[in-house]
């Protein structure tokens, strides 16, 4: 039986199944994407630009139709969708422009008299995507659009509750001219994920998702020496030194942590508080969850919150979140199922988690938002760098040599002063701990899957 399907998390109703490749189909998908790539990596980069820009322009054209695709697989507000889908096609048309300079020959300097020696960056071959669900359009455009500038060709397996979207973005592809082959979607099985990677085409892996499931598929690349990136978990810190305005400052810490409906791998999920104003930045937080209401992805507003994507998302994080109580934290707001079938999970604010337990290693993967205090700047640093989550994290002060100073020291892929994790961050780079590459978009996205060759010239 096929888990890829679509079911709506407000009613927790399956609206569609689909079948999964056989053995022989998952094989064949891999042997298109290899001779597709035989071509592909011949065609000019000014015409791979060409139908990459297309592929962004199609994104655009066709937002409202994609975003509804995604509203019912996966509880996202409309608006939030519609934005998914911009953010899409503005990712495209980026690395169709800055393709020529950052694929450009580098010279480097030769010990040898009379020489000259450049960095090449050629394409690598087919790549193997794993997608998640939470952002079905943006995660494959940051993969996609510079891989497919490179001359990469690509065999994507999406989250199996995105199979509408999975589809969309394929049929999209081939209507912006991209030949047969060069992006293939693939209902794989777990078993065929591995037959896959193992296949001698397939030179690369890139997987955006838990930790276990990063953790399996960096072993299977490993044994068969194929290249693999891996974005992973997030439990950013989010520090407040100090404000002249805390309810503004919890408002926009509230604002970030719900986006989503907290299912964010860079969201905010640690917020770590300066005493002197934590107990009104929490009194805020609680006022804005207890006025939080359940709504449809057409109903979203400041006060409305969506589902989670899934019945067992949401129960999940109901554990998580009973097992944290139970362990000395304290509940504020929220943190409540619905119904005994949808996804609805009520938004919820919590302290007091003890520091060193079970439940404080682990990510709270939607609308928690989990505050601690602090009385120092070095206790600050130090609670928000007790973590195995590297992805990001922030420091907000008004005094910017203060809030540098700490952002400087914080164990993470991706530091931001005075502006939430991952807002304007434009550079994807190795992070440190469970990480992987930042979020954004930006110009070192094509180092990711390159073969990065000498190329030496005696005049």
């Amino acid at each position: 039986m096929s888990n890829y399907r679509v079911e709506d998390p407000t009613t927790g109703q399956i609206l569609e199944t689909f079948p999964t490749l056989t053995d022989q189909q998952a094989i064949q998908a891999v042997e298109r994407a290899h001779a597709a790539y035989l071509t592909w990596r011949k065609t000019s980069l000014e015409d791979r630009a060409a139908i990459v820009r297309r592929i962004g322009q199609l994104f655009e054209e066709r937002k409202q139709e994609l975003a509804e695709i995604i509203c019912t697989e996966t509880g996202k507000s409309l608006p939030e969708a519609i934005e998914e889908a911009e953010f899409s096609a503005a990712i495209f048309t980026y690395y169709a422009d800055i393709a020529p300079d950052q694929l450009k020959d580098e010279p480097i300097p030769s010990q040898t008299e009379g020489s000259e020696a450049y960095i090449q960056r050629r394409p690598l071959g087919a790549l193997l995507g794993i997608m998640p669900w939470n952002f079905p359009y943006y995660q494959v455009a940051r993969f996609a659009a510079p891989n497919l500038m490179l001359g990469n060709t690509i065999v994507l397996k999406h989250a199996e509750i995105c199979a509408r979207s999975a589809q969309a973005i394929e049929q999209l592809m081939l209507d912006a001219g991209l030949p047969a082959g060069t992006y293939l979607n693939v209902f794989a099985s777990h078993q065929q994920i591995e037959t896959i990677i193992e296949h001698p085409h397939i030179q690369g892996v890139s997987l955006t998702g838990s930790e276990r499931a990063g953790s399996i598929i960096a072993g299977i690349a490993g044994r068969n020496l194929k290249k693999a990136v891996l974005e992973l978990g997030g439990s950013d810190p989010y520090i407040v030194l100090d404000t002249d305005d805390v309810k503004a400052a919890a408002a926009t810490a509230w604002g970030y942590r719900m986006y989503n409906a907290g299912q964010a791998c860079n969201s905010n999920k640690r917020l770590i508080v300066m005493e002197d104003i934590y107990d009104e930045f929490v009194a805020e937080l609680v006022a804005l969850a207890q006025a939080m209401k359940p709504g449809k992805p057409t109903e979203a507003d400041d006060t409305t919150y969506m589902a989670l994507s899934s019945r067992s998302a949401a129960e999940g994080l109901k554990k998580q979140l009973d097992e944290a109580v139970a362990a000395g934290a304290t509940l504020h707001a929220g943190g409540e199922l619905l119904d005994d079938t949808s996804a609805y999970f009520s938004p919820a604010v919590l302290t007091d988690v003890p520091v060193g337990s079970e439940v404080y290693y682990q990510e709270l993967f939607g609308p928690v938002a989990t505050v601690y205090r602090v009385s120092s700047d070095e206790e600050a640093l130090a609670l928000a760098n007790d973590s195995q989550y590297g992805l990001g994290g922030a420091v907000f002060s008004q005094d910017r040599e203060r809030a540098e100073r700490l952002a400087r020291q914080l164990d993470v892929g991706m530091a931001n002063v005075n502006t939430p994790a991952g807002e304007g961050a434009e550079i994807p780079f190795g992070g440190v701990k469970n990480s992987g590459y930042g979020r954004e978009l930006g110009p070192y996205g094509m180092d990711e899957f390159v073969n990065k060759r000498l190329y030496f010239v005696q005049k």
